[in-house]
């Protein structure tokens, strides 16, 4: 697990609620406290779009993050947000794979960016989630040198916490 303190808050959400920067990555739940909490659940109900097929069980944080924005913008600083991203599956195999890792892609339940804001500090946290134990940690150091490299290449500057 890897933590990183943004402490350019303003640029990240910028990046977070106005670019395609984090349009990749899925939504598995958002919880945004203003006057009120608002929850989301990004479990997509296909039933809704009368049977289509998804890709993945989650929405594309493309698809919620006008919503976001809409709870987030104004005058005043929200009192907490806390936002739970997973990696999409074609990215999850392409990262199984690209490293010659002996996972059954279907074996990883998500790999996680959480970013979370308490009013004051803003961190981003790392995660790993597979289907059996394992105490190979190989695919979690590769998640949280890909989460550096995207932080990088999109400029959003970090201090390891």
């Amino acid at each position: 697990m890897l933590a990183l303190q943004i402490p350019d808050v303003k640029s990240f959400m910028s990046m977070l609620l106005l670019r395609d920067t984090f349009d990749a990555f899925l939504l598995k739940e958002a919880e945004i406290t203003t006057f009120v909490t608002h929850t989301i659940d990004g479990l997509l109900h296909p039933a809704f779009f009368d049977g289509a097929a998804f890709k993945d069980d989650y929405v594309s944080w493309r698809d919620v993050k006008g919503y976001c924005y809409s709870v987030i913008k104004g005058k005043r600083t929200p009192l907490h947000f806390r936002f739970v991203f997973r990696l999409n599956r074609a990215n999850t195999e392409k990262l199984i794979s690209q490293n010659r890792l002996d996972i059954d892609p279907e074996e990883v339940a998500g790999l996680y960016l959480n970013c979370q804001f308490d009013g004051n500090r803003l961190i981003c946290t790392t995660g790993t989630a597979l289907t059996f134990f394992s105490m190979d940690r190989v695919l979690d150091h590769l998640w949280d040198e890909m989460v550096e490299r995207f932080f990088q290449r999109n400029k959003i500057f970090f201090v390891q916490s």
